[in-house]
């Protein structure tokens, strides 16, 4: 029969799916770099050398306190807002969203903190990480309040807001990677360059205004109609 021998379409790879996974992917490096680096120092009771790294093996309970619930939550996030998860496992959504809520409002809230506490970039890393972080924070308070009302396609849309800017600590990591090899290359040609520290200020600007610049593209290019809990959005 026709039907029963004709080969499956294969799976188009969406090139959304594709940034997730490769800025989870550097947002995990970055995560496991800083456990190699502080981990040691903070067993021996040791100083490190670097001033960055010093300043997160002298605040470990709130830097970590941030880091690891922002990891979880953006390791589950995706798992949210996938349809076919969401329609076919309706419980396993509603729980695991309680979760990565509460993971998300602790590193949102800790982010903001750690931009007053130890903003190595200066007062323009502190004011973004208070720009982008209290409007992450809003974002997923937003979401609990609407699917407490019912309101679920506006629940997805500021899920989708808040997972938006969250991954970008993601591509700050990409900025302050091509700024510094920017910085390397023009002190190998004998020019001038700026200051390390003043470029993480602008990376976290960039960083985290093309997310919220993308999160709202994606809710334009693709509307959510009104469902049911259960249900798919058109």
């Amino acid at each position: 029969m026709a039907g029963a021998t004709a080969e499956r379409p294969a799976r188009r790879v969406r090139p959304v799916g594709v940034v997730v996974a490769v800025l989870t992917t550097v947002v995990l490096v970055f995560f496991a770099l800083r456990l190699v680096t502080d981990v040691p120092h903070l067993v021996d009771g040791t100083v490190p050398d670097d001033d960055l790294a010093e300043l997160y093996v002298a605040h470990p309970w709130l830097a970590y306190g941030h880091m690891v619930p922002g990891v979880l939550y953006l390791l589950g996030a995706p798992l949210q807002l996938s349809a076919r998860v969401r329609d076919r496992h309706l419980r396993l959504h509603r729980r695991l969203g309680r979760v990565l809520l509460a993971c998300g409002l602790v590193s949102g809230v800790l982010a903001v903190v750690l931009g007053f506490v130890f903003a190595w970039g200066g007062g323009a890393e502190t004011s973004a990480t208070l720009v982008f972080g209290a409007w992450f924070v809003l974002c997923l308070v937003l979401a609990l309040r609407a699917v407490r009302s019912g309101r679920i396609a506006d629940h997805r849309r500021w899920m989708v807001r808040a997972f938006a800017v969250g991954l970008g600590v993601g591509t700050i990591r990409l900025w302050v990677g091509l700024f510094t090899g920017v910085q390397l290359g023009l002190l190998g040609m004998g020019g001038t360059t700026m200051p390390l520290r003043a470029t993480f200020g602008v990376a976290f600007w960039l960083g985290l205004s093309m997310h919220v610049v993308a999160g709202e593209w994606w809710l334009r290019r693709r509307p959510m109609s009104p469902a049911t809990p259960g249900g798919r959005s058109t």
